[in-house]
This record gives C-alpha cells, sequence and structure tokens, in this order.
C-alpha cells in the first residue's frame, strides 16, 4: 500500500476493503452487488444515450467499423453518469491504496459487445493491459516479502449480468508477479497457467465491480450461443505519473506545429510525446 507524502510515494499499512488486498496478493479483486439495480439502470441509460450519439471511430487499432461499433471511447467527457462513477467512493477506496490518492483516469471506455458468438469466435487473445512493469527473465520469482507495485488497474463496472456463455474476462491469479508477457505461442489458449494457478473466468451479476492490475495476464474467452452479450464500463486508473490516454496524443498533445514539422522519423515523433496508440487510447 502506498500513499503521497511530501510529494513522494511512501509505504503505508491501514484498513483496506479485501479487494485491494486481493488485487495486491493475486492481481485481481471482485466486488459483488457494489451498486444498486436503480444506479446500474440509470448508468445504463446515459450509456445507451452515448452509443445513439457518437459514431464509433477506429482509433486504438480497431480492426473494422463492425468490432469499432462495440467501443465508445472518453466515456466521461460524453456521460454525466459514468464521470459519477468514476469518482464513487466505493471504487477509490479500493484503488488508492495501491496507486495513491492523487491517482487519474487515464481512459474511460464503454464497451457494449452483442450476443452473436460471430463477432469475436474466439474471444481475446492472452495479454496484458501495460507492462510488465518491472520485467524479469524466466524463472526469477518476486520475493514474497515485497508487495508486487501496482501501476495502473482497470475496472470493469458491469450493466449486465456475464456468463460464461457470453465470453468473460478471464484471468490468471498471481500472473501479474510474473515479470513476463503471457507466452505468444499458447495466446488463444481457453486453459493457461502460471505458477500452478489456472485459468478463473470473471462471472459477474449487475452491478458488481471487477479489479484487476495491467500486469496480470487475461482475455476475453471465446463467446458460446445462448449467451446475450456483455455490456460495462471500463475505468482504467494510474499513478499520477503516467499519462492520460483519454484521446490519441495526435489529438492532444503539447508540441506546436513547427516542432512537429522538425521531427522527421518515428523515434523523434516519440520523443515529442507523439505516440503510435495502443490499448489505452481510448
Amino acid at each position: 500500500m502506498i500513499r503521497r507524502k511530501n510529494f513522494r510515494y511512501v509505504v503505508a499499512d491501514w484498513p483496506v476493503p479485501d479487494a485491494t488486498r486481493a488485487i495486491e496478493s493475486v492481481g485481481y479483486g471482485h466486488v459483488r452487488g457494489a451498486f444498486e439495480r436503480a444506479e446500474v439502470d440509470a448508468l445504463r441509460r446515459d450509456l445507451d444515450d452515448v452509443f445513439d450519439r457518437y459514431p464509433p471511430d477506429l482509433r486504438g487499432g480497431r480492426p473494422s467499423a463492425d468490432n469499432a461499433e462495440m467501443f465508445r471511447y472518453e466515456a466521461f467527457n460524453r456521460s454525466p453518469a459514468a464521470q459519477g462513477v468514476m469518482a464513487d467512493r466505493r471504487i477509490l477506496d479500493v484503488v488508492e491504496p495501491l496507486i495513491s490518492d492523487d491517482c487519474h483516469v487515464i481512459a474511460c471506455t464503454a464497451w457494449r459487445n452483442p450476443p452473436d458468438p460471430s463477432h469475436a469466435p474466439r474471444g481475446q487473445e492472452w495479454h496484458t493491459d501495460a507492462g510488465p512493469h518491472v520485467p524479469r527473465p524466466p524463472g526469477v520469482p518476486w520475493p514474497d516479502d515485497i508487495p508486487y507495485p501496482i501501476f495502473a488497474i482497470a475496472v470493469h463496472v458491469f450493466l449486465a449480468d456475464c456468463a460464461l456463455e457470453d465470453g468473460p474476462t478471464a484471468v490468471i491469479p498471481g500472473s501479474h508477479r510474473s515479470g513476463l508477457a503471457p507466452p505468444v505461442e499458447r495466446q488463444w489458449d481457453e486453459e493457461l497457467s502460471f505458477d500452478g494457478e489456472d485459468t478463473t473466468p470473471l462471472l459477474a451479476s449487475a452491478g458488481d465491480v471487477a479489479f484487476f492490475a495491467s500486469d496480470l495476464w487475461h482475455r476475453r474467452l471465446p463467446p458460446r450461443p445462448g449467451g446475450t452479450g456483455r455490456y460495462f464500463l471500463q475505468i482504467n486508473y494510474a499513478r499520477r505519473d503516467l499519462a492520460q490516454r483519454v484521446r490519441p496524443t495526435s489529438a492532444v498533445n503539447h508540441t506546436t506545429a513547427e516542432a512537429r514539422a522538425r521531427a522527421t522519423s518515428e523515434r523523434d515523433r516519440q520523443l515529442l510525446g507523439l505516440h503510435p496508440e495502443r490499448f489505452y487510447d481510448g
């Protein structure tokens, strides 16, 4: 657990929610029934309106218009309800002890996956959202007496029940401590393990909130016939030191036209902070 003191992170320990301890120890946590049905319905109505009013875009490397249709980025800019939820203490009380009480939102995206499995017949491959933040060679374990540092946390606020047929997110407990990315040769395996821990699907009910560290190995399992689709608000919180990615750097940056004109290579552009779009750019 950390907090800011004199503008520096310091280690601290105080009573925290069980989900906070779980994120630190196994990489993910789950708070069931965090939001009441009326709150879920209000957020869902607001995000339905966002989907109606704003067209999809292809940022973040979306492969097709059909794929992009399932997402709406920068949700807190477009939905007062989403902005309210991301500041809710029921979420902040879980994430702040891990990434400090000056953490900020680096991405905020509404996900609405249709029930037809054809939109993602294999689900999504095993991946991490970022990191590993402390990369290590295989076979070098993280010491048990040092809590693994958390830099960014994904939060899923479920607006609909998510069963196995819906293609839930699956995680591998403890894999956030591996110092490794998931093995590329097994990125589509439905069953994967790390250090004796097997694949765990995050089944949820509307109103639940799931949390997982950005280093955690996770994927979407393949949706199956009979599912009803997925609907959730994903909010990514990070330490203050990590830049926001709510809009791509091509749209929001600190550069002048003259400086951009002088950047004649991709590396020149990166040094100016003009990066290719990646996962958080939404």
